[in-house]
């Protein structure tokens, strides 16, 4: 296990401050700051989650106010590991979730468009047609589509 130097103290007064290691060059940085600690705690999972995707290391140190001085806590940072890809299989299940994701914001902004032009009731066609353009198009051109339902709804 690698050892490393604890982080050094935020600059500034108290506060809630995550701060994270970089080990390229050993030195530690502000990740995330509030003067809550739950927006800290929430982005310090979500900064770790990201780092451990793209396969670095995550090391982070949680700072907050204790009777108006700066005190080191215990980093409460919850995280799910990446899942591994099932054996065979040629991506990795978080390229799977992300993709996915990604075809729900399609669908989103697709639906936010047909909502805009009036048309709320869709039939089984019509869900059939919006997933097919979910499908086929990137995000970019159904947005465009989306604002020109808008337009042709008169908003």
């Amino acid at each position: 296990m690698q050892m490393r130097p604890r982080s050094p103290q935020p600059p500034g007064a108290p506060r809630w401050v995550a701060m994270f290691h970089r080990p390229s060059d050993g030195s530690w940085a502000v990740g995330a700051e509030s003067p809550y600690r739950a927006p800290v705690l929430y982005a310090a999972g979500q900064m770790t989650q990201t780092l451990r995707a793209r396969g670095d290391e995550a090391a982070v140190e949680l700072w907050g106010p204790e009777s108006g001085e700066w005190r080191r806590f215990t980093a409460e940072v919850k995280t799910p590991a990446v899942p591994e890809a099932p054996e065979g299989d040629a991506e990795p299940l978080f390229h799977v979730k992300h993709v996915e994701r990604m075809g729900d914001r399609r669908q989103q902004v697709l639906m936010a468009g047909l909502g805009s032009a009036g048309l709320y009731d869709l039939t089984a066609e019509d869900q059939s047609a919006v997933e097919v353009l979910v499908d086929r198009l990137d995000e970019a051109t159904l947005r465009r589509v989306a604002q020109w339902l808008a337009l042709a709804g008169g908003r």
